[in-house]
């Protein structure tokens, strides 16, 4: 493989929301119905549209996209979601993790597992469990579920023990293959990623199996910003990437919609390169451009 181009984009907010029925607003429906018509101005979906065209017109090999493209489950929403998703290109070559508004209440999740099923499913066509593991060219992406429906307020998300010992049983096997291994997930997994409450409740874990096993980048989205952090693995720094909400309009130069791109190349026995580049709304205007390269400065990638 010379190079291999993945692009990453998060948190769309698709919308308008479907009216509800009132039996659906029973519960934490009603308080993140009431959030959402404080915060639509926020996502807007013509600047979605030049986002996902702008990505598009980059022809990228895979692209990730890691979660809350709903807002609170709402049955009605998950047609929208999957014909949204469609517009990314063919689920071979798109890859989805869901995140805590795609999971909102339990009784999204059966229509969560049947919707994102295209873009889910594991190498070898099986049902979708998590993590799932989808090998293209010599990367392997794998999958997490950090989507767990939460009580009121709450927007913090869950692996539990045997997702966790699926993924450390992953990254093993892939590594043994020789498979530069991309892991991605809703939640920012590293203790600083988020605030009580919206977290990753069982971070501390999943830091522990990347400093055992390693993996050669992180991804993930739900706070609407752009960041880079590192986690330590047997190899030196891994890069934990973090992506704006692909439709958010307002607020500062990292919150604003943007996603980010990594060329990937192979350097023999120097393992592999990996060039990062962001493309998102530009200042004072509603259309997307160039927004600069990102520094993953780790070690040993060059």
């Amino acid at each position: 493989m010379t190079s291999f181009l993945i692009a990453h984009l998060s948190d769309a907010h698709i919308g308008p929301l479907p009216e509800p029925r009132a039996r659906e607003l029973i519960g934490k429906r009603l308080t993140g119905y009431i959030n959402w018509k404080r915060r639509d101005r926020i996502h807007d979906m013509d600047v979605l549209a030049r986002l996902v065209a702008d990505m598009r017109a980059h022809k990228p090999d895979h692209i990730m996209m890691t979660g809350d493209v709903l807002n609170i489950g709402l049955p009605a929403e998950f047609p929208l979601a999957a014909a949204w998703l469609r517009t990314l290109g063919d689920p071979h070559d798109v890859s989805f993790v869901p995140g805590n508004h795609d999971a909102y209440v339990r009784s999204a999740m059966p229509y969560l597992m049947r919707t994102f099923a295209p873009w889910t499913s594991p190498d070898g066509g099986h049902e979708t469990t998590y993590p799932y593991l989808r090998v293209r060219g010599n990367i392997a992406f794998i999958g997490l579920s950090s989507g767990v429906p939460t009580p009121f307020f709450i927007a913090s998300g869950k692996l539990g023990s045997p997702q966790r010992r699926a993924f450390k049983a992953m990254l093993i096997e892939t590594k043994a293959r020789g498979l530069m291994r991309v892991v991605m997930i809703h939640h920012p997994p590293f203790r600083t990623g988020a605030s009580a409450g919206r977290g990753l409740s069982d971070v501390g874990a999943f830091e522990r199996i990347i400093s055992r096993h390693g993996a050669e980048l992180i991804v993930h989205g739900h706070n609407h910003r752009a960041s880079l952090t590192h986690l330590p693995t047997p190899q030196g720094r891994a890069p934990v990437v973090g992506v704006a909400s692909a439709s958010a309009v307002p607020g500062t130069p990292r919150h604003r919609a943007a996603y980010h791109l990594f060329k990937v190349t192979q350097g023999g026995e120097a393992g592999w390169r990996i060039e990062a580049h962001a493309r998102g709304l530009l200042p004072g205007t509603r259309e997307i451009g160039d927004l600069g390269p990102v520094n993953l400065a780790w070690p040993g990638l060059a």
